[in-house]
């Protein structure tokens, strides 16, 4: 399992998901102090019920809260897409 299903799977154990897109942006970054380190960076749509009416700054805590463990070394970036179901934009 690459890093992205890794983070689809825990992202699908904890939060409702209608849509979900994943992209290894890493290869963008080398030589990137956290590309050296072994983290990624990754580009992460959701669009999830659990969304619904929360602020941004909300969502995307509950992401970060969610990838916990991973956020410590596999991951060192997220650029995140929240979105409630309907929501456009």
């Amino acid at each position: 399992m690459n890093m992205a299903e890794a983070i689809e799977r825990v992202l699908r154990e904890r939060l409702t998901i209608e849509r979900i897109e994943i992209t290894d942006d890493s290869w963008r970054h080398a030589g990137h102090a956290g590309a050296a380190s072994g983290g990624g960076h990754y580009v992460v749509t959701i669009v999830s019920p659990d969304f619904t009416g929360k602020p941004t700054l909300a969502r995307h805590r509950m992401v970060y809260d969610t990838l916990g463990a991973l956020m410590q070394r596999e991951i060192h970036a997220l650029a995140l897409t929240t979105r409630a179901p309907g929501e456009t934009g």
